[in-house]
């Protein structure tokens, strides 16, 4: 584990070609600025550029009305935006939510989701083809790993979500879907700069989370890019010997790392952290686990997200993945009635879309060696 995640961590995929075109989707306003001023035009062409990509949305060039139609000849001749293609989409027959295949220019498939609710619509990105963390609650882990999203490629993934379902109505960006975005560090931060800029506007960065299995010098780093978006840990268990055995990351990044590591991410940024803990009958869910929450919990700002543990029978999963059995209801309510009396903020997430595979933890696509 520690060789694969040490090579995950070093091994980022930046700048990329298709069909011998260069991809300015994914550059930050700074590298599309530096692009143009390299290529003999002025530095304000990367603003204007910047501001139809990831304002506006255009996907061709030839839209981009107050560039010079020269300039736009010569960027559709040498240069591509799009990095993914729209393949399917799925819709839940419960509520609406909407489960979306992308393919990858090098014919990876990926899931996105669009989660409408009440008050707000959350659109779940993925950040890596597949996940090197073999998490045994998780489909994503189950069916490996192959590489990290460019940029570009996580950002795509709203723009054609923003296409289909309108970008006003898109209220929240998490990034939860398939792949750790910490172990994607700098296409993930990369992602995150763009969505932050004031010219990409639609969704504010408060209203932008990064989930975390808990990369703990990364959630460092991040800290101290000043980006100041909301970050969620995936917990699940507050010992040791039982996060290692349904989470092998713990191993190389034990508890006492991580719960360190978030509450400077938490002092750092002056923002709350969010648990999240997918009950587990007999795993997690027992009265010592209240005990070991409850400490946590007081330690800094947060909250906990209680969420339902989602079938995982589509990837026939073998071990201790198929042995794992969801929490029943009356024992959830009691244990989040135990946390509230205590004055901890807990939320429980309603199941939604498992009727496509797309709740929480179900999104996998089998790959090819």
């Amino acid at each position: 584990m520690e060789n694969q995640t040490s090579h995950l961590e070093e091994n980022q995929q930046d700048d990329i070609t298709i069909n011998n075109k260069f991809v300015l989707k994914g550059l930050t306003l700074d590298e599309l600025k530096n692009y143009f001023s390299k290529n003999g035009e002025p530095r304000f062409r990367g603003e204007q550029i910047f501001n139809w990509m990831y304002n506006h949305l255009v996907t061709d060039f030839f839209d981009m009305a107050n560039v010079p139609k020269v300039l736009r000849t010569k960027l559709k001749d040498s240069c591509e935006i799009m990095t993914l293609q729209h393949v399917d989409t799925q819709i839940s027959s419960f509520n609406g939510t909407k489960k979306y295949i992308f393919e990858t220019v090098d014919k990876y498939k990926i899931e996105s989701v669009l989660i409408p609710e009440e008050d707000r619509v959350t659109l779940c990105i993925s950040t890596q083809v597949g996940c090197p963390l073999d998490c045994k609650f998780c489909a994503t882990g189950l069916m490996g790993y192959r590489k990290n999203l460019s940029a570009g490629e996580i950002f795509d993934q709203y723009v054609l979500a923003a296409k289909d379902f309108g970008k006003d109505n898109i209220t929240n960006i998490v990034f939860m879907g398939m792949g750790e975005p910490l172990l994607n560090y700098n296409n993930s931060v990369k992602a995150l700069e763009i969505f932050a800029q004031e010219l990409t506007t639609g969704i504010s960065k408060k209203k932008i989370t990064v989930s975390t299995a808990g990369i703990a010098p990364k959630i460092r780093e991040l800290a101290d890019k000043n980006l100041n978006v909301k970050l969620a840990l995936s917990l699940h268990s507050c010992f040791d010997d039982i996060r290692s055995s349904i989470m092998p990351i713990n191993d190389k990044y034990p508890l006492h790392q991580i719960i360190d590591a978030v509450k400077y991410y938490a002092r750092r940024t002056r923002t709350r952290i969010t648990f999240e803990y997918i009950m587990l009958e007999g795993i997690n869910d027992r009265n010592e686990d209240i005990e070991e929450l409850l400490k946590v919990c007081k330690e800094f700002p947060s909250k906990i997200n209680i969420i339902p543990f989602n079938s995982l029978k589509h990837m026939n999963p073998t071990g201790i993945a198929a042995q794992i059995r969801p929490t029943n209801k009356d024992r959830i309510d009691e244990f989040v009635q135990r946390l509230r009396e205590n004055n901890i903020t807990v939320m429980i997430r309603n199941t939604q879309g498992d009727d496509i595979a797309a709740a929480c933890g179900q999104l996998a696509i089998l790959l090819n060696d």
